[in-house]
C-alpha cells in the first residue's frame, strides 16, 4: 500500500509562562487556544534555566491525579521526589515517569550542588492522559536512565533520533506508558531528511525546540517554539533546509475520546470527580 504522508493542519505558537519558584516554560499547550492534543494534556518546555549560587527554585510540593508524567532532562539534572517514598537525581538525557494516577504529591529541583554552586537545566514535561478505567491506578515513579534510551543514527539521511517511547527506525523506547505513546527526539542535521512510518489511527505532532524544518508534501515551515499538529497518514516527513542543526520532538498516540475535566494538577472526566479530587487532597488522601 502506498504510504500518505501527514501534512500539518495547524501551528500553535508556545506560550512563555512562569512555574513553580518562578522558572520560564514555554506552553504550547494547554492555553487559551488549544486544551490538549488527545492523549496528550500537556506539553512544556523548562529553560535552559540558570541556578545562581544559593538559589533555590524548583517546584513546590504539588499533587496530581488522574494522568501520567513524563520530565526529560536535556541538560543538567534535578532532584525529584514525591509521597510514594521516591527519590532519585536525574541527569541529562533521564526521564522521569510519574503515574499519578488515583493521587500522588510531587516536588523538586536543583540538585544540592546545584544550590551550592549554581547550574543550568533545561527539558520537557508532557503529560498523558489515563482512560477512565486506569484514573485511579496506584501512584509510582521511575527513573529511565539515559543510557537505556535508544540512539538511531541515520548517516545516508543526515540525522539522529533518540527512541524514548513507542517504536520507530526498528527501534523500541523504554517508556511503556499505560496508554502508549510514540515519543522522539530528533537531531536533523542541514540537509537531513527523515521519514517516519506512524499508525493511522494516531494524533501526530511535532514541537521544534532548536533551528527550522519543512514538513509534508506541502512544505510548511516550522520554526523554534512552534508546534504543528498533523493530519492524517502513514508517514510523517520532514527535512532540515537550514544551514544549522534542528531539533524537534514527534509525539503521537490513538486518542483515548473521553470527556476531559481538569483543573490545575486534576485531570478527571468529570467536574464532579476534580472535586473529589481536591476534597480528598484537602483531606491528606493522595498523602
Amino acid at each position: 500500500m502506498q504510504s500518505q504522508i501527514r501534512n500539518i493542519t495547524r501551528i500553535v505558537e508556545g506560550q512563555i509562562t512562569i512555574e513553580g519558584g518562578g522558572f520560564q516554560v514555554r506552553r504550547p499547550f494547554p492555553t487559551r487556544g488549544l486544551d490538549h492534543v488527545d492523549p496528550f494534556l500537556l506539553l512544556d518546555e523548562a529553560g535552559p534555566i540558570e541556578y545562581k549560587a544559593g538559589e533555590e527554585g524548583g517546584l513546590p510540593d504539588h499533587p496530581h491525579r488522574g494522568f501520567e508524567t513524563l520530565t526529560y532532562v536535556l541538560e543538567g539534572e534535578m532532584e525529584s521526589h514525591d509521597s510514594t517514598g521516591f527519590s532519585d537525581i536525574f541527569r541529562t538525557g533521564d526521564v522521569e515517569w510519574t503515574t499519578a494516577g488515583r493521587g500522588i504529591i510531587h516536588g523538586g529541583g536543583p540538585t544540592e550542588d546545584a544550590k551550592i554552586h549554581g547550574g543550568k537545566m533545561r527539558g520537557f514535561q508532557i503529560w498523558v492522559n489515563l482512560p477512565r478505567e486506569k484514573k485511579l491506578i496506584a501512584p509510582q515513579s521511575q527513573r529511565i536512565t539515559a543510557a537505556s534510551i535508544p540512539v538511531i543514527e541515520s548517516i545516508e539521511n543526515v540525522y539522529s533520533v533518540k527512541v524514548l517511547g513507542g517504536s520507530a527506525h526498528g527501534a523500541v523506547g523504554p517508556i511503556n506508558t499505560t496508554w502508549p505513546i510514540i515519543y522522539l527526539d530528533y537531531v536533523v542535521q542541514p540537509r537531513g531528511d527523515v521519514a517516519l512510518d506512524v499508525p493511522m489511527e494516531n494524533n501526530m505532532m511535532l514541537y521544534v525546540y532548536e533551528g527550522a524544518v519543512i514538513v509534508g508534501d506541502d512544505g510548511q515551515t516550522l520554526t523554534a517554539g512552534n508546534l504543528a499538529i498533523l493530519d492524517e497518514g502513514t508517514t510523517i516527513r520532514f527535512s532540515n533546509i537550514s544551514n544549522q542543526p534542528a531539533k524537534l520532538l514527534v509525539l503521537g498516540g490513538k486518542p483515548i475520546n473521553e470527556p476531559v475535566a481538569r483543573y490545575g494538577p486534576f485531570v478527571m472526566n468529570t467536574r464532579d470527580e476534580v472535586f473529589q479530587a481536591f476534597d480528598d487532597y484537602n483531606a491528606g488522601k493522595l498523602a
